[in-house]
């Protein structure tokens, strides 16, 4: 009994070693992209199991916010477009309070209402021709994050104009990867990485490592700057590397600026750091909408958060990092 005191009253003091962990990785697709999770558990009973809850609650998003289902919450919201306020779910209106902030900051760079001329960008990138100028003159009609009514007391939405059709195709990922972590930290595993295509979220480090090395996403011909390395953050990368149409001799990346309803041209990637996804994946379309100088200094303004951008002029890179931008290191030889 004395012997197993002692080890109690040596456990408390000095604290318990950690249980052996070891890797594991799981890959599901949702939301239109490919979602990994990451994650060092002591079995892979015990990884398997988080990482199944943990897709379920993505899926379980998906199906409140999607824009391609027609009985998603929020395309049941926008089918009472016009009409009265509509109760929501508390996660749409979280999503949707954050988006409104970031609209407010950014005059309108991030509007989760531009779902109208997206759905004719949409066509415009299958059929390989600009969308009609009638079309989307009718559609930037719709755009105007100011007319989305949010209720905190009763949670309630109400779009005040009869056909706004909401898009969170630019926060929703980031959102779901917050999520997933907080489903593993529920099952005790902190040590997870959780990727949706270009946005990452991730807790505690790996075993005996600072954090989690992270490659930032380059330009054709750009030189690999290094690596992020993370821990309790996120990070997100915006560009026209993989998404962008070619019409008449000019590239439209798939971001499209709600303010002039085209999309952006030229050859871009931003990357942002924030403490959590939601942040980290709609403040790069901030900085890939408004450029450099201008989503720069909103980036400064917000605490915890940093951006690097590189734009492609010829053969020339231009960069701009922010103050706060996390130090990047280099590859190791």
């Amino acid at each position: 009994m004395r012997l197993c005191l002692l080890g109690i009253i040596s456990m408390l003091v000095f604290g318990g070693a950690e249980p052996t962990v070891d890797r594991y990785s799981f890959t599901e697709p949702h939301m239109g992209t490919r979602f990994q999770i990451i994650v060092y558990a002591p079995s892979e009973e015990t990884a398997r199991k988080a990482s199944k809850d943990a897709f379920a609650r993505i899926e379980a998003l998906n199906a409140m916010m999607s824009d391609y289902d027609k009985n998603s919450e929020v395309m049941r919201l926008c089918a009472q477009a016009g009409g009265p306020p509509v109760p929501v779910s508390k996660e749409l209106f979280f999503v949707l309070s954050t988006a409104r902030e970031v609209s407010r900051q950014s005059e309108g760079a991030f509007d989760v209402t531009v779902g109208p001329v997206v759905k004719l960008w949409r066509k415009a990138r299958k059929q390989r021709r600009l969308p009609d100028a009638e079309k989307l003159a009718e559609a930037r009609a719709l755009v105007d994050w100011r007319k989305v009514r949010l209720d905190a007391d009763k949670c309630t939405v109400q779009l005040l104009k009869a056909g706004m059709l909401l898009d969170l195709g630019g926060i929703a990922k980031g959102y779901a990867a917050d999520e997933a972590l907080a489903v593993l930290k529920k099952h005790n595993l902190e040590r997870a990485l959780v990727a949706a295509g270009g946005d990452i979220a991730v807790a505690a480090p790996p075993p005996n490592a600072d954090g989690w090395k992270i490659a930032i996403a380059t330009l054709p011909g750009e030189k690999d700057p290094g690596r992020l390395i993370l821990h309790h953050a996120a990070v997100s990368t915006s560009g026209d590397a993989e998404q962008f149409v070619e019409i008449d001799g000019r590239r439209y990346s798939h971001i499209v600026d709600p303010r002039t309803g085209l999309g952006l041209i030229g050859r871009m990637s931003a990357t942002v750091v924030a403490r959590k996804g939601i942040d980290s994946d709609s403040l790069t379309k901030v900085v890939a909408i408004l450029g450099a100088e201008k989503g720069v200094k909103i980036i400064e303004a917000r605490d915890g958060v940093g951006a690097r951008m590189v734009r492609k002029d010829g053969e020339a890179f231009e960069t701009l990092v922010s103050k706060h931008f996390p130090k990047l290191h280099p590859l190791e030889k």
